[in-house]
């Protein structure tokens, strides 16, 4: 029964692409849309996972996420460390800037200033050059995608020259650091230099980075540093989801992605449903025939799931690889989407959900099969 069901379905070619292209529409579209979305929740915390060795982040009480961030005293440092538990903390300030070339091209920058001894919280992740060229006059680090935006078309190169706010910054290292969330370009430089770019006031720090000894857990020092200071301490990891939280309750880009993926899955349910229910009516005959010659409707039903296992396992494929292939060239290290990938179990999610549509709309159309007349093959 596989074969004439394969059969019937590969008769009709017409269809059975229609078909195809509905489950292999939906899937494209949600497993996009579904990994652009995850990429971009990422996104958001990036400069937490880019700071490695740190495992705790400090900041005033009234700070709700990672890029709204009310400036501190520099004297909590001190009560930080002085926290029991604390194995070190450092300052961070992090500030956003237009910075411009000598040719005038100008572009947004994110400004991170570390700590002018240790130089923690830097990324580790360097293309030409190392943290320790940030101790030179005037450096500054910038990340690869930032440089090609403020020089297009030209090769990586050490020693160019930025304006920030009419001081001069030099181009020590050129980094390959997470993509923020807002900024285009991410400029690395000692935290008394960023102060000197960009002042903000009397209060200049923007976070406390800070390591739990090695014998302590990060979330109880935090919870130690929050009850000792009075100040907001997090765990890494917790800051992080704090983060994404943030965006997805703050913001319309759940319901953006949302909608689009929902309607993805509109479309193709309904060009699936319509082009099977028009399939199914075709072949009532052929159905009718199978039964008069004592097919039970269970070897039926068989049947059509063949068909539509056949359809949407193709579709599935199709529309899974034409999405890895748009993750795969179109989210290059110098590209806008730099850092955005398909997650298997987004794919794996899309697949779960495809099959249940799919089944539904088989549901649909086969009580017409089900309650098929075999004598309807004797008729004219």
């Amino acid at each position: 029964m596989t074969s004439v069901a394969l059969k019937m379905l590969l008769g009709d070619r017409t269809k059975l692409f229609g078909l195809i292209i509905g489950v292999a529409f939906a899937t494209l579209l949600i497993t996009q849309q579904g990994g652009l979305f995850v990429g971009l929740m990422m996104r958001s915390q990036n400069l937490i996972a880019d700071a490695q060795e740190v495992n705790i982040w400090v900041m005033d009480p009234s700070t709700e996420y990672l890029d709204l961030a009310r400036p501190m005293r520099d004297g909590e440092l001190f009560k930080v460390r002085s926290v029991p538990g604390v194995a070190w903390a450092v300052p961070l300030f992090k500030g956003s800037t237009p910075v411009k070339t000598a040719d005038g091209r100008m572009r947004n920058a994110m400004l991170l200033g570390v700590d002018d001894t240790t130089l923690i919280g830097v990324t580790q992740r360097f293309i030409i050059g190392s943290v320790d060229d940030l101790r030179r006059p005037d450096a500054i680090a910038i990340d690869r995608y930032g440089f090609s935006q403020l020089w297009p078309g030209e090769p990586l190169v050490l020693g160019k020259t930025l304006e920030l706010n009419d001081r001069r910054a030099v181009v020590t290292a050129i980094t390959d650091a997470a993509a923020a969330f807002s900024a285009q370009v991410i400029i690395y430089t000692r935290y008394n230099q960023s102060l000197n770019y960009l002042s903000t006031g009397r209060n200049q720090l923007s976070f406390i980075q800070a390591r739990a000894a090695p014998d302590q857990d990060p979330r109880s020092v935090a919870e130690r540093i929050t009850a000792r200071t009075g100040l907001r301490a997090y765990a890494a990891d917790d800051f992080a989801s704090r983060t994404i939280r943030y965006y997805l309750r703050n913001t319309g880009i759940p319901i953006n992605f949302a909608t689009t993926i929902i309607l993805g899955l509109i479309v193709g349910a309904a060009i699936v449903g319509l082009i099977f229910n028009t399939f199914i009516s075709d072949n009532l005959r052929q159905f009718a025939g199978l039964k008069a010659l004592g097919a039970t409707n269970g070897r039926i039903m068989a049947m059509v799931l063949v068909q539509v296992g056949f359809v949407g396992i193709i579709g599935f494929a199709i529309g899974t690889g034409l999405a890895a292939a748009f993750f795969e060239f179109a989210c290059t290290p110098t590209s806008a989407l730099r850092g955005f990938v398909l997650p298997w179990w987004i794919a794996a999610g899309t697949g779960a959900l495809m099959a249940l549509v799919i089944l539904l709309v088989t549901v649909a159309s086969l009580r017409r099969v089900l309650i098929v007349d075999p004598a309807l093959v004797l008729r004219g």
